[in-house]
């Protein structure tokens, strides 16, 4: 099958099922509203292709008193007593930035760019982004 394109969300409505069976097949499906056209793609889908193409850069640094993680460009950092600990805090600091990026920061100059990391972010379980972080993908 090909891909399927909707030039109205009335019509994509009447067809949803098509257009949800198109994303989870991993075709193109796209539906038009008024002057933008907007994509469905299948979670899990996207989530795999972003942890792949936006591998984290996480730097884990020991210290006396633990460990601690950040990610170089991004205003989050993370401290724990364990490494498992640190990367566990760096999780819920993700967590929390992605809720301000949706909240308030999607739209400041330099948060923009950040958009394919809340997505990431946003799909991915804790697991998922524990692995991501450390540089092992599941």
């Amino acid at each position: 099958m090909s891909a399927v394109h909707f030039d109205s969300y009335t019509e994509a409505r009447t067809h949803l099922k098509d257009l949800l069976d198109a994303a989870a097949e991993g075709r193109v499906a796209t539906v038009r509203r008024e002057s933008g056209r907007a994509a469905v793609v299948d979670v899990e889908r996207l989530r795999h292709y972003l942890a792949t193409v936006c591998p984290s850069k996480a730097e884990v640094v020991a210290e006396a008193d633990g460990w601690s993680v950040f990610i170089p460009g991004l205003p989050v950092a993370a401290d724990g007593a364990s490494f498992d600990e640190a990367i566990a805090e760096m999780v819920q600091a993700l967590r929390e930035y992605a809720e301000d990026w949706q909240d308030r920061l999607r739209t400041a100059p330099n948060h923009l760019d950040h958009w394919g990391l809340v997505q990431l972010v946003s799909l991915s379980d804790d697991d998922q982004l524990a692995a991501w972080l450390v540089g092992v993908e599941r």
